[in-house]
């Protein structure tokens, strides 16, 4: 916003706003979405993606709340090194990292987060770690509500490698 090093430095001793972050700063009165993490996150790390669970409660798909921000970077990225807001850091490469993207403007900053088909691949390829009982909500819960076609799912676990593991799930709502 052009303010200076010492303007900055001024209003936070004044109390006139708080250091959230290196670099990321707000104003005590500012009123802060659901979504502020993901948007904090975004700023601190442009090229990162909102994945996983945190893509999942951003699409309204669980009633969880992640502790964490879930994000992916590339397999050669740097992980971030911060630490607030917290987060969980996962490597995607070719496909997986490129393959349905959106971008979501939240308080202001352009958020990049996974489409809830990717989301439910991602949540398949990641099962061991997420948990099996997740991934199959979201295949349910993301069919019931008519929030992605079997041909996108099945278009996006091909490309993700993923496609042989998830068609029993999928036969099985299906059904």
């Amino acid at each position: 916003m052009g303010f200076t090093r010492v303007q900055i430095r001024q209003a936070v001793e004044h109390g006139l706003i708080e250091r959230v972050a290196r670099g990321l700063y707000t104003t005590k009165s500012a009123n802060a979405s659901e979504h502020n993490s993901l948007a904090q996150v975004s700023k601190l790390s442009p090229n990162a993606r909102i994945c996983l669970l945190s893509a999942l409660k951003f699409h309204n798909l669980t009633s969880q709340n992640p502790h964490e921000v879930w994000i992916a970077i590339g397999r050669k990225d740097r992980k971030p090194a911060y630490t607030t807001p917290p987060i969980r850091v996962v490597r995607f490469s070719g496909n997986a990292y490129d393959q349905g993207l959106e971008d979501h403007v939240i308080e202001g900053v352009t958020v990049h987060v996974y489409s809830v088909a990717k989301t439910v691949v991602d949540l398949f390829r990641y099962r061991n770690k997420i948990g099996i009982d997740v991934a199959i909500e979201a295949l349910r819960e993301g069919w019931r509500e008519r929030r992605f076609t079997i041909a996108e799912i099945n278009r996006l676990a091909e490309r993700c490698r993923i496609k042989s593991v998830m068609t029993p799930f999928l036969e099985s709502i299906l059904a």
